[in-house]
């Protein structure tokens, strides 16, 4: 593995940690958003360790995209990686709620964090199968 690439990984599961407290706490909307983080950071990781490159976009389908005509394939559905990308912006600036039709609430948060644990997850696991410890 790339030390970049353990950079991204270890930063992606600093904010998968952040959300987890953040969840506790019941502060949902910046728990989305280091949730949604968590995701594009261990996506970046992937990229980079497949490419070499980061692509500069926050855009949860886009990396997913990327990855898979690179090869690498990563169990996330369509309608979650939407879901993902329609936190970004809004989570992070007062615009309004972090989605688009309701306030977050603890239960969004929880799906998103299954979510964003599994994708963390299969990246672990993908790099070290190309570090040959797979």
């Amino acid at each position: 593995m790339k030390d970049e690439v353990g950079v991204w990984l270890k930063y992606a599961e600093e904010n998968l940690q952040s959300a987890r407290v953040l969840l506790e706490s019941e502060l949902h909307n910046p728990c989305l958003q280091n949730l949604q983080q968590a995701v594009e950071k261990a996506l970046k990781a992937l990229l980079v360790e497949r490419t070499g490159v980061v692509k500069r976009t926050h855009s949860i389908g886009e990396l997913k995209e990327l990855l898979s005509r690179n090869g690498v394939i990563i169990k996330i559905t369509d309608e979650r990686c939407d879901l993902f990308d329609s936190i970004y912006l809004p989570s992070k600036y007062p615009l309004g709620s972090a989605l688009p039709l309701f306030e977050p609430d603890a239960g969004i948060c929880q799906e998103c964090l299954a979510t964003a644990d599994a994708v963390v997850s299969q990246t672990r696991r993908i790099l070290r199968a190309s570090d040959g410890k797979g």
